[in-house]
Order: structure tokens, then C-alpha cells, then sequence
């Protein structure tokens, strides 16, 4: 199934806290009546980019069109080591061309407020290689956002909400 607004949940973790923010952007974009897929790389096993063969990958295929087909995708991504996890930056080697022009957003589940920024990095790779347009809202839930695997800030659901709200006037308006 295509879908103009595509969310990835990059993370690998089954207990992800960025995956329970992906679920709420998931309910938001219903309530929007937006039409939307939600791909958890937990069933794309992805092989590590080599420039060579791992490109030729069966998940690659799959999810190639999947990216290509969508003008809004939204990550939904840890932060490791100040940075998007390897899951999401490995997806987006391998399915390269397929990020070029969309409307790209971020939300991100982080373990201490010290690395807010980190986000920037993947982000200006996918404007400077892909010419994707960055959202300029971003999300960032720390861990005392979450209580017993469920999001609990209402700030963070406001901010989650107002990036969703966001990405479809931006579509829209383009």
C-alpha cells in the first residue's frame, strides 16, 4: 500500500521509546484523516550498506518503492552516541535515491538532554545529498517523558502533534 506520509520506526529495540512516539504521531495522522503507513525496521532485516551487493537485498526491495512512493516521511529514531542510530543512517544508504525531495521530520527518544542536537547531522546530509526539505520541528522525548513504556508528556505529545499538523500544511502548501 502507498502512502503520502510514511513514519519509520528505526529502532531495533522491542521495548523502543522512539517507537512509542512513532505510535502517537500513528494516532495524531489518523485523527487528521491523513493517510499513512507506519514501517518498523524490525521486519526489514536490513544488511549493512557495502556499495556493492547488499543493495540487491530482498528488504531493500521492499522497502525502495515504499520510500520512494511517499512525500512526507517522518524517523522515528534513538539517539546513540549523539547521533540517529545505525538502523536509520544504514537505511537511508541503502535506499539513497529514494529519500530525494521529500518533506523529512524527526522525532527522536533520547536518553539525557545533552545531545538535542544531534539530530542536525543526518539532517543536513539528507538536504545537502537528497534536497529533502527538513521539517524545522523536531521531537525530543527524554526519558522521563515515559513512564512504564507509555508516553506520559503532554509537551511531547503537543510537539509530536504540531509536527504531524506541520508536515501536512508543508505538503500541501509546496
Amino acid at each position: 500500500m502507498d502512502s503520502e506520509y510514511l513514519i519509520i520506526s528505526a529502532s531495533l529495540r522491542p521495548d523502543s521509546r522512539s517507537r512509542v512516539l512513532a505510535n502517537h504521531l500513528v494516532e495524531h495522522f489518523r485523527s487528521l484523516a491523513v493517510t499513512h503507513r507506519l514501517i518498523d525496521l524490525r521486519d526489514y532485516p536490513l544488511p549493512l550498506c557495502d556499495g556493492e551487493d547488499s543493495y540487491d537485498d530482498p528488504s531493500v526491495a521492499k522497502l525502495q518503492p515504499i520510500l520512494a512512493s511517499a512525500r512526507v516521511i517522518i524517523a522515528a529514531t534513538p539517539i546513540y552516541n549523539y547521533d540517529a542510530n545505525a538502523a536509520l543512517k544504514n537505511l537511508i544508504e541503502l535506499t539513497g535515491d529514494a529519500w530525494e525531495n521529500k518533506i523529512v521530520g524527526f522525532i527522536c527518544a533520547a536518553g539525557g538532554s545533552s545531545s538535542y542536537m544531534s539530530i542536525m547531522s543526518i539532517a543536513n546530509s539528507l538536504m545537502l545529498d537528497f534536497r529533502c526539505l527538513i521539517l524545522p520541528r523536531f521531537v525530543y522525548a527524554l526519558s522521563r517523558d515515559f513512564d512504564h513504556g507509555e508516553l506520559v508528556s503532554s509537551e511531547i505529545k503537543s510537539r509530536i502533534n504540531e509536527l504531524a499538523e506541520m508536515s501536512v500544511r508543508v505538503h500541501y502548501n509546496r
